[in-house]
């Protein structure tokens, strides 16, 4: 992982659930690969243990990854595929409708949103 800043927005738990979710997305963790141990976490980032758990059991809780006795946490078979359609499914549902009311009010055309050399693109 790397260096994180915490924001005071949302429990640190959901955006470190959030970050591996990121990592899942952009192919950064791949099916079989296995998640830093709580501990080696806890540790780097100066979290509560605790913290780190919740976070992995969410993640657990979304069979992300699942626990391999003695060994650890492992992102399992079909996750990366899972991930996206859901995150797909609610940036559709939650995000787009926001965003699209913005560009309306905004008067923006498909031309304006597309073309990011041309006039709005350019400095």
């Amino acid at each position: 992982m790397t260096a994180v800043e915490w924001s005071d927005g949302a429990p640190i738990y959901r955006q470190l659930k959030e970050r591996v979710v990121a990592m899942l997305l952009d192919g950064v963790l791949k099916p079989g690969d296995a998640l830093p141990s709580v501990r080696q976490v806890a540790a780097e980032y100066q979290l509560n243990p605790i913290t780190v758990s919740r976070a992995y059991q969410e993640l657990a809780d979304d069979q992300l990854v699942e626990k391999r006795r003695g060994l650890g946490m492992y992102v399992t078979e079909g996750a990366p595929s899972r991930l996206k359609t859901s995150e797909r499914d609610r940036f559709l549902r939650e995000e787009w409708p926001l965003v699209l009311e913005r560009i309306q009010r905004l008067g923006l055309d498909l031309q304006e949103l597309l073309d990011p050399k041309g006039k709005w693109g350019a400095k």
